[in-house]
């Protein structure tokens, strides 16, 4: 069974979840913050997101990771998944509230991609953002992605609904 490669950084572990790091994700999920993912969500819906981002190493090769710091305090997720209604593999990230504003998104965001296009083999990554989400576009953007008006939506999405973002290769970023 392939399970997540722990991934160091600077100041980051990017590390497969473990068991402990379900109620902070469903806290968060909980929370209005999640509205850009199509949330507030469920215990139930939470524990699917979840338990998905873990089956999906086993499934396609990459999933999610957790993100901590260094000295061991969770800060978030970062993630390479591709849904069954999504066609093509999405790196998304999820960042604790109060961890916002110091870089972890940028860090643990260029670590996935740069693991994607070199270790993960992939040839193609892309954001699947909300068009008000201006601080993921901010992210995406910073990493070198370009809105791809052009590239397909997921399953039932419209442009008003998901931007998608295209992720350069790391040597072009």
């Amino acid at each position: 069974m392939t399970t997540a490669p722990t991934i160091e950084t600077e100041r980051l572990c990017l590390r497969p979840y473990r068991i402990e790091d379900f109620e902070p994700l469903a806290a968060l999920m909980a929370s209005e913050w999640s509205e850009h993912m199509g949330g507030p969500f469920g215990r139930e819906e939470s524990w699917a997101y979840f338990a998905s981002e873990v089956a999906m190493w086993a499934l396609r090769g990459h999933g999610g990771w957790s993100v901590d710091l260094k000295d061991g305090t969770l800060a978030g997720q970062v993630s390479l998944n591709r849904m069954a209604h999504w066609p093509e593999v999405e790196l998304g990230w999820t960042i604790w509230p109060e961890m916002q504003g110091k870089g972890i998104a940028f860090e643990a965001a260029t670590a996935a991609r740069d693991w994607a296009f070199g270790p993960g083999g992939l040839s193609t990554l892309v954001s699947y953002i909300a068009p008000e989400n201006a601080r993921s576009i901010a992210l995406a953007k910073r990493l070198g992605a370009q809105h791809d008006i052009s590239a397909p939506l997921p399953t039932g999405e419209t442009a008003a609904d998901t931007h998608v973002y295209r992720h350069p290769r790391p040597e072009h970023a």
